[in-house]
């Protein structure tokens, strides 16, 4: 009882710099993986897009990809909505890195050669969520497309 009424009176812990970029990590990983699921299938070439995506971005190892991937995967399975990602990415994400995380999902959506209502109906929301211009969405949209061949 007196320890439950001293946590009402002492000080959240920090987040370190390393745990709030791993929660970052997490959210943008989370996105992408479901991108790739929207369409209820998840190919190995939207899962092909995502690492390397993720590498390149993220500056991570081939491992450190796999695994943020295997972790994001287990936390999209149990979350009850896009908010606990959305939220991350709109607290420490900067304009610039909002839209090159919908210019992401935009890629992976197109890494399996088919666009899918559902996919382009969940980068919209995302987009909306982290209050990303709709010009910024379209342009993103076409860049991936064009690259994709499409």
């Amino acid at each position: 009882m007196i320890d439950a009424l001293k946590a009402l009176f002492e000080m959240p812990r920090q987040e370190s710099a390393t745990e709030r970029e791993h929660r970052l990590h997490m959210a943008v990983a989370a996105m992408l993986i479901e991108t790739s699921r929207a369409d209820c299938t998840q190919s190995a070439e939207e899962e092909q897009a995502m690492a390397e995506l993720l590498h390149g971005s993220l500056g991570l190892s081939e491992n450190e990809v796999y695994s943020l991937i295997k972790t994001a995967s287990e936390r999209v399975d149990v979350a009850t909505s896009l908010y606990e990602f959305t939220r991350t990415i709109n607290d420490y994400y900067t304009a610039e890195q909002k839209v090159e995380m919908i210019g992401a999902m935009w890629k992976v959506a197109y890494a399996d050669g088919d666009l899918d209502k559902y996919e382009e109906a969940l980068i919209r929301q995302v987009a909306d969520l982290t209050y990303v211009p709709h010009s910024d969405y379209i342009r993103c949209k076409l860049v991936a497309r064009d690259s994709a061949g499409k």
